[in-house]
């Protein structure tokens, strides 16, 4: 190719011509060479570039949030709740309604997301330990650790991983560019809801006081954001995997007037809450929330906080949806949108009194069941997504990576146990075989399909329900005078999918955790006793 641009094969001699060892030379100047020999260069540069240029990747904004249950809009938890932005969002992309976490706790989902393990492979059920510091887990590489080797620049602000963890320097980053940490931000000087039990914890407080929302920790995080977006937009030639976090509505639910006046006490819609709810479960299913600091529904209703808290956590809800949105808007005006993935989840659910708790770590709906909605550009990648549309099949926040991975281009990384959602995100009705598994601490699962929910406990003890005609999940089918029998087929197909090894408690375990001994239960290393129990 670069002979027939330099010489053609045909040029026509010219009449002056020189003859120099018999070959038949074109009488031309020294100047004209060059300027030859520099246009041969510059068309083969230009081949070159031309062959071996690629498309540039996709980009990935991943939002997180902490804490957040089934209560917006694209799922229809609670018929007040307004979050327009995660709206605006599910009309670009494919909700699943029926997405859970790995576990009921901070610490242990998070490492599942960005490892691609489960719980029961890594041996992290509790808030500690951090990954890298257990030798066993020290190398696992995590998902923006993978996209930042393949080319990408990983931004991560807020809440990604548990607490500060992964924000070293050097080889020890997570991320190429750190942001704020995760924080709450404006406090009252003073607690506004009375002391709680289990120690009276400072973040366990919700409602209104003078302040301004430019004072959140969350918007903070989200004006990082929005300015990594403008900068990227300006100056950067390759693909970004960025990641905002954010901590409501998380406890301390603190929220400024507006946001609260939303959910007027008077109109608030209270989620249903049948007296004796938790008569037909297991005994066992109070000790994997045995002694925490999040109160009981019983102190809740004493204390006249139980509207409080609904009020103060819708009011988060939609507080963290503003923020959303100020990210999307910015995506669209730096003109990133056509180019970039968008997904958003929660690392787990949140009870608001219902089974007479409130917090998280228990395996019903409440605790295991999150938002999860994925946003593809149409054209951005070779497979065709789908747009404003709703998946039922059961996903796992565990499928995050491999899916990012499969519309990213890049290859799945050896010891992945998620699936990639691709197939779903193409066509939703996609059947999906696979249920959905969650585990808080050793022994304790759920295994969710698109009807049934099993759960079973490390004694042995269990739960099945029907979520078509149950989805509030009230009534234990295998529980009490019912015949059981009917249902040994659901249970015998859902227990197949149970983990068949589950690794011990990681060294450094700390903080929820649940173990079972020779001699009985132990709870944060103190044996569960009858005469503790607290409903």
């Amino acid at each position: 190719m670069s002979h027939l641009l330099c010489r053609p094969r045909h040029a026509k001699r010219s009449a002056r011509q020189l003859s120099i060892d018999g070959f038949i030379v074109p009488k031309i100047s020294l100047l004209s060479v060059f300027a030859g020999l520099a246009l041969c260069v510059l068309l083969l540069q230009s081949i070159t570039t031309a062959d071996d240029q690629s498309p540039k990747k996709p980009n990935v904004l991943m939002i997180a949030i902490d804490d957040l249950n089934d209560w917006v809009q694209p799922l229809g938890g609670h018929p007040q709740v307004k979050t327009p932005a995660m709206q605006r969002l599910a009309s670009r992309g494919v909700t699943f309604t029926n997405a859970h976490c790995q576990a009921p706790l901070c610490n242990p989902s998070r490492t599942s997301i960005m490892t691609g393990r489960r719980p029961t492979s890594t041996g992290v059920y509790g808030l500690a330990p951090w990954i890298r510091n257990v030798d066993e887990l020290a190398d696992l590489v995590t998902m923006p650790q993978y996209f930042s080797a393949n080319g990408y620049k990983t931004l991560l602000g807020g809440k990604i991983h548990h607490g500060g963890h992964g924000r070293g320097k050097g080889s020890d980053a997570e991320a190429d560019v750190w942001g704020p940490p995760a924080r709450v931000g404006a406090k009252p000087e003073k607690k506004l809801i009375p002391p709680t039990p289990g120690g009276d914890h400072p973040l366990m407080d919700w409602g209104t006081f003078p302040h301004r929302d430019e004072d959140k920790g969350d918007w903070v995080v989200a004006s990082w954001a929005v300015d990594q977006l403008d900068q990227l937009s300006k100056s950067s030639d390759e693909p970004f995997f960025l990641a905002a976090g954010f901590f409501l509505p998380h406890v301390p639910c603190y929220v400024s007037q507006k946001w609260y006046d939303m959910y007027p006490f008077e109109s608030l819609t209270m989620p249903p809450m049948p007296a004796g709810d938790r008569d037909d479960t297991p005994m066992s299913s109070w000790y994997i929330h045995w002694d925490l600091p999040e109160p009981r529904t019983s102190w809740l209703r004493e204390n006249n906080q139980l509207k409080n808290l609904t009020r103060s956590y819708l009011a988060s809800v939609s507080f963290v949806d503003s923020q959303v949105g100020r990210i999307l808007d910015q995506l669209d005006a730096s003109g990133l949108s056509d180019s970039t993935i968008v997904v958003l989840w929660s690392d787990h659910g949140y009870h608001m009194g219902e089974k007479a708790v409130s917090g998280k770590n228990t395996l019903w709906q409440r605790s295991t069941r999150v938002p999860l909605i994925i946003s593809v550009p149409d054209g951005l990648t070779k497979h065709k997504v789908a747009a404003n549309v709703k998946c039922e099949s059961p996903a796992e926040l565990l499928d995050l990576y491999p899916t990012l991975c499969e519309l990213t281009g890049l290859s799945v990384p050896e010891g992945q146990e998620g699936l990639s959602l691709v197939p779903q995100l193409k066509d939703p009705a996609e059947v999906r075989d696979r249920p959905a598994i969650c585990t808080h601490n050793a022994g304790n699962h759920s295994v969710c399909d698109t009807r049934w929910r099993y759960i079973v406990y490390a004694d042995g003890g269990e739960e099945l329900y029907d979520r078509a005609a149950d989805p509030l999940e009230h009534r234990n089918l295998l529980a009490g005078d019912n015949d059981r029998s009917q249902f040994d087929s659901v249970v015998q197909r859902l227990s197949a999918y149970l983990p068949e090894t589950e690794k011990p408690l990681a060294p450094g375990s700390a903080h929820r955790i649940l173990e079972k001994r020779d001699d009985g239960f132990y709870w944060q290393d103190k044996k569960i006793v009858m005469e503790d129990w607290v409903q």
